[in-house]
């Protein structure tokens, strides 16, 4: 069966009760179903990590490399996580970062992401949803579409 990875970054697992102007009410866990719902059809299974720090979040994607791809939101560690940057740099599959909110429509500091160059794709201000898309979008690559 092929596995799909989730990662999620700082702050991420208090989804739900952080700034839901923002971020909206959706928990992790909520993400996490929609996820894996999405992927089910294909016969993929979810495996899902999040943590607030970076070195285990460097360590899962180490770790999985026989997964067929990978979401990301990385959190703050857009603007500074290197080593997550050299760990996504080696990990040997397509990956997609995604924002929850519109990180253009907010503070200037969030508008470059040391991780994107690097993504075969990015999705940022679509709420929650962009999870659902990014899996979709994940799930027609495996497939040979684009």
């Amino acid at each position: 069966m092929s596995r799909l990875l989730l990662v999620n970054g700082p702050n991420l697992g208090i989804l739900g009760r952080r700034q839901p102007e923002i971020y909206g009410t959706d928990t992790l866990a909520d993400i996490e179903k929609a996820v894996a719902e999405e992927i089910a059809g294909r016969g993929w299974s979810l495996t899902s990590v999040q943590d607030d720090s970076e070195g285990v979040l460097v360590h899962a994607v180490n770790e999985h490399p026989d997964t067929v791809g990978a979401i990301v939101n990385p959190g703050a560690l857009m603007m500074a996580g290197w080593s997550l940057r050299d760990a996504l740099a080696a990990y040997p599959h397509p990956w997609i970062e995604v924002h929850i909110s519109n990180i253009y429509g907010r503070e200037r500091f969030r508008h470059e992401s040391i991780l994107a160059p690097l993504a075969w794709g990015v999705v940022a201000g679509l709420g929650t949803h962009g999870y659902r898309l990014a899996a979709r979008a994940l799930l027609d690559r495996a497939a040979g579409e684009r």
